[in-house]
C-alpha cells in the first residue's frame, strides 16, 4: 500500500492508551495505526524512541493580527507555536481593530490562509452593538466560539453587566467563553492602590473573590438561559470547585502559567513578567489546579499567549501591561510536568487534544484515530533543553520561563499530514488553514 506519510516505531497516544503503532496517512487523514514493512510512502518518519501525541492545540492565543506587526502577528505566532509542538491554535479578538463583523471575519479568514504555519481558528468578539448578529457571526468559517470580556483586560471589548451577557447568551447556541473577573468589583477597589507598588500587588486588587463573583454570575446567567459556557484562565481552588458543582452549563480552562508559576515568588523573581489576568495567585490555589486537573475537573489547558514589548513589562506596576508569551512554551513546560509524575500522557493529550476538540465542537481533530485529521505532536520524553529567550520566535522576543530547565521536548509538528517542524526549524512554511467546526 502507498500513501503520503508513513511513521514507524513511534509511541502511540491513543484514546485508548498507549500502543506501538505506524501510522499510515493520505491526503491529510489517519488512514490506518497498521501499516506493515512493505507499506511505502512519499515520506517516512523513523519515530523510534519518541512518542506521537495527536496534535497539540492551544485554544487560547492572542495573535495580535491585524495590531502590531513589531509584537506579533499570524505568521510569527504560528511559526512560534509550530516550533513548540503546538498543530492548532484559537485567536482571540482584541486585536486593533478588533474582529467583531462579517467584514472583519472574512479578512481573517483569507489571511490565515496566507500566512499561517499551522491550522488557525478565530473568535468572535462580543459587543453591545453586534449582540443582534452573533448567532449569524458564530456560525462563519473558521470561528471556533463568541469571546465575551466581562472584566475589564487588554483591548477595549466589554460587556460587564448581567443584562448585557444575557443578551449574548440569547443570540445563537454555540458555548460562549468568557473572560470572567468581575468588572464592578475591580472599579470599585481600583482606589485602593497606586503606582509602584510591588508587582505582586496585582493579585490583590484582582483578588480571589473578583475571579469567583464574575463565574458565578456567569453561570446563573448560564442556567437561566441554557447556553452553555465555557471559563477561559480559571485561577481560584473556589471556582473549580464551584464549576464541578455545574458542569451541565458550563466547562472550564486553566493555563500552563496557573499550573506552573505561583506568588510571591513569581513576581519577586520576574515582576512585571508575572502580570497576567487573572493574575497568578499563591501556592493554594496552583495545588488546587492540579487536584482538578488530575480529577477530571479541568477540560482545556491553554496558554493565553499575549506578548507585549519587554520595555513594556518592565514599566511600575499597575502600568506594566497584562499579558505573557507562551505558546511556544506550552508543550515543554507541560511535558515536563508529566515526567515530574503531575500527569500522564494521555491526561495531557486530553487536555490539550481531545478536550479542545469536545469543548468547540472540531469533528476532526483531537484524537489519534482513523478518520481524523493527521496531526502529530512528536515527543523525546527523555530529552533535557533549556527554554532561553533566543529561541523564542514571537517578535517580543521574551519568555517567563527564560532559563527554564525542562525534561521533554517536542520532536516533530506535524499538521494534516505535513511536516511544518521538524528538529527546531519549519521545514514545510505556510502550511496552515482556517480550522473548520460543526454546530
Amino acid at each position: 500500500m502507498h500513501y503520503d506519510l508513513i511513521i514507524r516505531n513511534g509511541r502511540c497516544v491513543t484514546p485508548w492508551g498507549e500502543q506501538d503503532a505506524t501510522i499510515g496517512v493520505r491526503d491529510g487523514r489517519i488512514v490506518t495505526l497498521s501499516t506493515t514493512a512493505q507499506d511505502e510512502a512519499e515520506r517516512e518518519i523513523d519515530a523510534k524512541g519518541l512518542h506521537v501525541l495527536p496534535g497539540m492545540i492551544d485554544s487560547h492565543v492572542h495573535l495580535r493580527e491585524p495590531g502590531n506587526a513589531e509584537i506579533e502577528t499570524l505568521e510569527t505566532g504560528t511559526r512560534a507555536a509550530a516550533l513548540g509542538g503546538v498543530t492548532t491554535v484559537f485567536d482571540m479578538p482584541n486585536t486593533n481593530p478588533s474582529i467583531v463583523s462579517a467584514e472583519m471575519l472574512e479578512w481573517k479568514y483569507g489571511r490565515i490562509g496566507e500566512t499561517a504555519h499551522i491550522d488557525v481558528g478565530f473568535y468572535v468578539g462580543a459587543t453591545r452593538e453586534n449582540t443582534p448578529e452573533l448567532a449569524t457571526l458564530e456560525r462563519a468559517p473558521g470561528v471556533c466560539a463568541i469571546k465575551v470580556f466581562a472584566g475589564s483586560s487588554t483591548g477595549n471589548l466589554m460587556i460587564e453587566d448581567d443584562a448585557g451577557i444575557e443578551a449574548v447568551m440569547r443570540s445563537g447556541n454555540r458555548r460562549v467563553c468568557f473572560h470572567s473577573e468581575d468588572e464592578y468589583r475591580l472599579q470599585d477597589r481600583k482606589g485602593q492602590f497606586h503606582e509602584g507598588q510591588p508587582y505582586e500587588t496585582h493579585a490583590v486588587w484582582r483578588d480571589v473573590e473578583c475571579a469567583f463573583l464574575g463565574t458565578r454570575r456567569i453561570v446563573g446567567i448560564a442556567r437561566k438561559t441554557g447556553r452553555p459556557a465555557h471559563i477561559l484562565h480559571v485561577s481560584t481552588a473556589e471556582e473549580l470547585d464551584y464549576l464541578a458543582e455545574n458542569r451541565d452549563v458550563v466547562s472550564a480552562e486553566v493555563l500552563v502559567n496557573h499550573l506552573t508559576q505561583y506568588g510571591p515568588d513569581c513576581y519577586e523573581k520576574l515582576g512585571g513578567l508575572a502580570v497576567m489576568n487573572p493574575p497568578l495567585r499563591d501556592r493554594s490555589h496552583y495545588d488546587a489546579a492540579w487536584r482538578a486537573v488530575r480529577d477530571g475537573r479541568v477540560d482545556v489547558v491553554s496558554s493565553d499567549h499575549a506578548p507585549h514589548p519587554l520595555e513594556a513589562k518592565k514599566r511600575a506596576w499597575p502600568n506594566c501591561p497584562a499579558g505573557l508569551t507562551g505558546v511556544q512554551t506550552i508543550v515543554p513546560l507541560m511535558l515536563d510536568h508529566v515526567n515530574a509524575g503531575r500527569l500522564s500522557l494521555q491526561r495531557l493529550a486530553d487536555v490539550m487534544s481531545a478536550g479542545p476538540a469536545r469543548i468547540y465542537n472540531l469533528p476532526n481533530k483531537g484524537r489519534l484515530a482513523v478518520g481524523f485529521d493527521a496531526d502529530f505532536t512528536l515527543v523525546d520524553m527523555g530529552a533535557r533543553r533549556t527554554i532561553t529567550n533566543d529561541w523564542i520566535a514571537t517578535p517580543a522576543g521574551w519568555t517567563p520561563f527564560d532559563g527554564t530547565e525542562v525534561h521533554g521536548w517536542p520532536i516533530a509538528t506535524i499538521v494534516r499530514g505535513q511536516i511544518v517542524m521538524q528538529d527546531d526549524a519549519i521545514v514545510t512554511p505556510l502550511s496552515g488553514r482556517p480550522v473548520r467546526f460543526a454546530g
